[in-house]
């Protein structure tokens, strides 16, 4: 997501201590106005917070504007029974309605982080497609734009977990795509085709 592959990140933080001593509720709860601050660029969401865990989806606003705006996401999010004449703003404002006031969970909101939407609407039941295979998600019909996808979502974590092992001061240096966790971006619409 920092690199802008992604639209969106959803992160879990668990209320208790790790191995290494910290507690990300805790430093989120603690520091997450300073965290605003010092990356103006990128938005957080609290969809859901709870004592003992919080939902946080993180984002660019004009990259996840840029996703949601595609005629094939807001299909099937109307689908979904969202109103998609409504902002970016206000589509999150529903999916967060409905992380907190229903039972299941909006799986949907696979199309707010940059899942493929065949993916998506498969296996929401919107559209037959068989099971293919299983990577980060579930991936239906033909895999191989998925997994190109999922690829490069992890040669973007696997390189910013290597610049922040360095202890490097760039880590959150990210105004410039020469920046040594940026990956080559897949040029072109294949998480939106309905494959």
């Amino acid at each position: 997501m920092l690199a802008g592959v992604k639209p969106a990140n959803l992160l879990s933080l668990v209320n208790r201590t790790r191995p290494c001593g910290r507690n990300l509720y805790q430093l989120w709860q603690a520091h997450h106005e300073e965290l605003i601050i010092r990356i103006p660029d990128l938005t957080f969401i609290a969809l859901q917070t709870k004592p003992q865990a919080l939902l946080l989806l993180c984002y660019n606003h004009r990259v996840l504007d840029r996703h949601l705006s595609h005629a094939g996401i807001r299909i099937l999010l109307q689908k979904a029974g969202y109103d998609v004449c409504g902002t970016c703003e206000a589509l999150i404002g529903e999916l967060q309605h409905r992380i907190i006031n229903n039972t299941t969970f909006p799986h949907e909101i696979g199309l707010f982080i940059g899942y493929p939407a065949k993916d998506v609407a498969a296996f929401m039941g919107m559209v037959k497609l068989k099971f293919t295979c299983q990577g980060p998600w579930k991936i239906y019909g033909n895999p191989v734009h998925s997994l190109a996808l999922a690829d490069q979502y992890r040669c973007c974590r696997n390189r910013m977990s290597a610049v922040l092992a360095s202890g490097s001061s760039r880590a959150l240096e990210l105004d410039n795509s020469n920046h040594p966790f940026f990956c080559h971006k897949l040029e072109n619409d294949n998480q939106y085709l309905m494959q």
